[in-house]
């Protein structure tokens, strides 16, 4: 708490409203008594794709609804292009949406459902024509104009809705989950595509998914929500890197959370006191402000963590007993148990671990904290 004599901190710098292409200024939606979005204020760049990301029941799809105009904010206001939007219908907005389910006209062909908007906007036929072609090749799929959309793969359909939202030249493409009913191997052509299509267009992009490894591949800048508030904004490196705190940790990536450790400075190491038995130790960081006998929790990805070499060298040694691997094509997956820390998880190359240590093998683990998460036990 500030005292009277306590400078007030300095308030964050302005926003450049030229840079924004959407704001959400303390946004916040009820449904009866349940509040789905929070006071949420955001800023999108122009250009920038941006990612909503969290768990099912975070909000992040009723903002989504809320920048394109199908949900009224309870309180707050939107800007798009600085204007403000808020109570503006969706047609008038000038964003173009990618539904989960496509929502494609299935009495209509391809050619139909892409120049459904521009006929909207009653554009020449002549010009219809040009700027459906131009968007169609955009999304590969020249010389498809005349299919019905039940002659469409899962792919095609996903592109043709593309198409439907870029051909109107919007100023935001609102992408809600438009990979989710794909297979994994066509979403993983898809992510390549969308960032492609980007690439070519330029265009402000507000993505919708609760699958964090599509989120850090497309994004520029992530939104972590929980609860319909946010928890962290950052790129997708600082986000796997520096979560802000245990929810984006644990949401973000497999991630080891340690018991809670004790604190304590010696020389320019911080030891954590882990059990009577486990101390782990890591260089000082300035990031860092640990007191004395203050408790942390620590979290370490499972690519931290390795099986030590048989010199008996080394620090942060911990005893274990394999319990499980599970093989992955590039890597493994191997869980291990330690008496005092629990389950923990390492992610080590190729296979050859799974025939080396079977299931019940005792092997000693190496724990690197040099790029741990330590959050300071309020």
């Amino acid at each position: 708490m500030r005292t009277d004599n306590e400078a007030a901190p300095p308030p964050p710098p302005a926003a450049d409203p030229a840079a924004n292409a959407v704001e959400l200024v303390g946004v916040s939606k009820n449904f009866g008594a349940v509040a789905a979005v929070h006071t949420v204020t955001l800023a999108i760049r122009q250009g920038e794709v941006l990612t909503l990301l969290g768990p099912s029941g975070c909000g992040k799809t009723t903002l989504l609804n809320i920048i394109a105009g199908f949900e009224e904010p309870t309180r707050g206001r939107i800007q798009i292009d600085g204007r403000d939007v808020t109570l503006t219908p969706p047609h008038l907005r000038d964003t173009g949406m990618v539904f989960q389910n496509y929502a494609l006209f299935p009495h209509m062909n391809v050619f139909e459902n892409v120049a459904f908007g521009l006929s909207m906007r009653r554009m020449p036929k002549a010009r219809i024509a040009i700027e459906v072609s131009r968007a169609l090749e955009m999304v590969k799929l020249e010389g498809l104009g005349g299919r019905r959309v039940r002659q469409l793969s899962g792919g095609q359909q996903q592109r043709v809705a593309l198409a439907r939202a870029i051909v109107i030249q919007p100023k935001v493409l609102l992408l809600d989950e438009p990979l989710s009913a794909l297979d994994k191997n066509l979403r993983g052509q898809m992510q390549i595509e969308l960032k492609e299509l980007h690439d070519r267009t330029g265009l402000t992009t507000v993505f919708v998914t609760h699958d964090q490894g599509e989120a850090l591949s497309l994004s520029d800048r992530i939104v972590v929500l929980n609860r319909g508030e946010i928890q962290q904004i950052a790129a997708p490196l600082e986000l796997y890197r520096r979560p802000a705190n245990g929810f984006v940790a644990s949401f973000i990536g497999d991630i080891n959370h340690l018991p809670p450790a004790e604190c304590h400075r010696y020389g320019s190491d911080i030891l954590f006191r882990l059990t009577p038995a486990i101390e782990l130790a890591m260089p000082a960081r300035a990031d860092l402000a640990l007191r004395d006998d203050q408790k942390a929790h620590i979290f370490v990805r499972p690519e931290h963590l390795r099986i030590a070499d048989e010199t008996g060298e080394g620090r942060n040694r911990v005893l274990c007993q394999v319990v499980t691997h599970v093989y992955q094509g590039t890597h493994t997956l191997t869980r291990v148990e330690a008496v005092g820390l629990g389950l923990l998880q390492l992610r080590i190359p190729g296979g050859e671990i799974i025939e080396r240590t079977p299931p019940g093998s005792r092997i000693v683990v190496t724990i690197n904290l040099d790029e741990a998460t330590v959050l300071a036990e309020a």
